[in-house]
């Protein structure tokens, strides 16, 4: 079992630790000790409720749908443009998103600081990271 601790697991989901000991609390979520006493859940459980407690992404307004899971909505909050390629930053809540596109494309969708945009990613290639993992216990 991957324990993960309180103020860890508020991280990950992005609210308060005492959003955390709430759910403990409340049975929402199983918490346990761990062997220095701390506070800690279970990783898979915690994933779970994460997975359920997801909020259903933002419409962008297009109406579009397209078999891409990595669906992000943000705003705008960079272009740097020359006569060939553009770079267009978007901020998709917590995330900053930065896409290399053709001059072209970003006048063609009227990109431009402060317009509402979906970065739609369908890579063939992932990297996933993690820290060490020579203990049990996550940070």
């Amino acid at each position: 079992m991957t324990q993960i601790r309180i103020r860890r697991a508020a991280e990950l989901l992005g609210v308060s630790d005492d959003t955390v000991r709430r759910w403990v609390a409340s049975g929402d979520l199983s918490g346990s000790t761990d062997t220095s006493g701390r506070a800690v859940v279970d990783g898979a459980e915690l994933a779970e409720l994460a997975r359920g407690r997801a909020p259903e992404p933002a419409a962008d307004g297009t109406g579009v749908e397209s078999s891409a899971r990595n669906r992000f909505v943000g705003l705008v909050t960079a272009v740097r443009s020359d006569t060939v390629m553009s770079q267009v930053t978007m901020q998709c809540g917590p995330f900053e998103v930065t896409s290399l596109m053709s001059t072209d494309a970003v006048g063609d969708l009227d990109l431009r600081v402060g317009v509402v945009a979906a970065a739609v990613v369908k890579a063939t290639t992932v990297i996933v990271e993690r820290p060490d993992t020579s203990t049990k216990e996550e940070q």
